[in-house]
């Protein structure tokens, strides 16, 4: 779900240029124009985007083909999972939680696990909660994670390109069975270098594994699903109708295809460990909750408390838990809040990436305007290239609406 290669690519220069009396039918006309242009120039078959403030959507959009053969085209309502995108949900159904009382962000793990989770190499050193939502537990993503963990949602997808590590639909399983599995001692995949050589609440290791971990927790402590408490407590108050956690909860039909190159489909898949990046959205929907977590972050938010909203956006990590800090505008890995991605510039949100899915979401905290961009293409160099084009004409325009 870590977005490096793109991270580290994109342009990270703001655009500026001469300031103009216009409209917002005239911007909104121009962007729109700027965009059809990138995507009839490139190899991104379909995406969509949008920009949001503390007052709502400024301005959605899509283009390019959900359907290239059926002609149907990429709205702001197409529907596809987000990637990475999706952990920044598990930090705040954590922070609703706490708030209801069901556990604490500094809480040992194993009081809630239904299976012991230790390092071992430091046995008596508990794993928290909030080291989970920071990537500092010390566990790290193991093989299984993309041997096991993709499934194939149909046995047969005809001309659709199948990735040597998709699993067919039989081999589907529970996400507790999953990282009990791995993670403990007793599971059939477990392995001591699953665990850093590092103890909880040391080196920050971005962790997949450990966002599933963190679900599996929550269920545990609320004994509500995973699915169930998000759609109660954030898709619900926000109004995100077609959103969901698995294809039996989203309109099939609203979903793009996706696509290995500009010319072949992939073969729809699930995610075993679906919190961590499985959760399929629009950029209608989740530019809701963008411009709810500015309001948070403003001191204005009502999916959580104002307590919440701060312990949402607390800065978890220093040098000390780097290797090697970068100072990128979009490196969301510079710092953490709960699950919640900051940059070194002032930039807060998340990047994810999954078989042909990459998705950026992010807000500036000074000016409180934000941005996202969802794709349904895997990206070579090309695609990447087009990729940057499409977020510096966000960037240019971010501020105008």
């Amino acid at each position: 779900m870590n977005l490096k290669k793109i991270s580290q690519l994109i342009l990270v220069t703001l655009l500026v240029g001469t300031t103009y009396a216009q409209t917002n039918d005239s911007i909104t006309k121009n962007l729109t124009e700027e965009l059809e242009q990138i995507v009839t120039a490139g190899p991104i078959v379909g995406f969509s985007v949008a920009i949001v403030n503390e007052e709502g959507t400024r301005y959605e959009n899509g283009f390019g083909f959900a359907d290239k053969k059926a002609d149907q085209k990429y709205t702001a309502n197409t529907l596809q999972n987000i990637g990475s995108i999706s952990k920044t949900f598990i930090g705040v159904a954590l922070l609703k939680a706490q708030e209801l009382g069901k556990l604490n962000l500094d809480d040992n793990i194993n009081d809630y696990l239904p299976f012991q989770v230790v390092h071992p190499k430091f046995k008596n050193t508990p794993i928290t909660i909030r080291q989970l939502a920071s990537h500092t537990s010390g566990i790290k993503d193991p093989a299984e994670y993309e041997s096991k963990g993709y499934i194939l949602k149909e046995a047969e997808n005809g001309t659709a390109k199948v990735n040597g590590n998709f699993l067919p639909p039989t081999e589907m399983m529970s996400l507790g069975d999953y990282l009990e599995a791995i993670l403990s001692e007793d599971g059939k995949w477990y392995k001591k270098k699953t665990f850093s050589k590092y103890q909880p609440g040391g080196m920050f290791n971005y962790s997949n594994i450990g966002a599933g971990l963190a679900a599996l927790v929550l269920e545990q402590a609320t004994g509500e699903p995973f699915p169930a408490f998000t759609q109660k407590y954030i898709f619900d108050p926000l109004q995100m109708t077609s959103s969901g956690w698995s294809f039996n909860t989203i309109d099939v039909s609203m979903h793009s295809k996706l696509y290995a190159d500009s010319e072949t489909e992939l073969a729809f898949y699930e995610l075993v460990n679906y919190p961590d990046g499985g959760l399929i959205t629009s950029a209608h929907d989740l530019a809701k909750y963008l411009s709810e977590i500015i309001k948070g972050n403003a001191g204005n938010g009502t999916m959580l408390s104002a307590d919440s909203y701060k312990d949402l956006f607390i800065p978890q990590l220093t040098d000390e838990n780097h290797k090697d800090r970068s100072d990128k505008e979009y490196n969301d890995e510079y710092n953490m809040g709960v699950f919640m991605g900051m940059s070194s510039k002032g930039q807060i949100g998340h990047t994810g990436s999954d078989p042909s899915v990459v998705t950026f979401m992010f807000f500036d905290e000074k000016t409180k305007t934000g941005k996202l961009v969802l794709i349904n293409t895997e990206l070579d160099k090309k695609g990447i290239e087009e990729f940057i084009a499409i977020w510096r004409s966000l960037i240019a325009n971010e501020d105008k609406f």
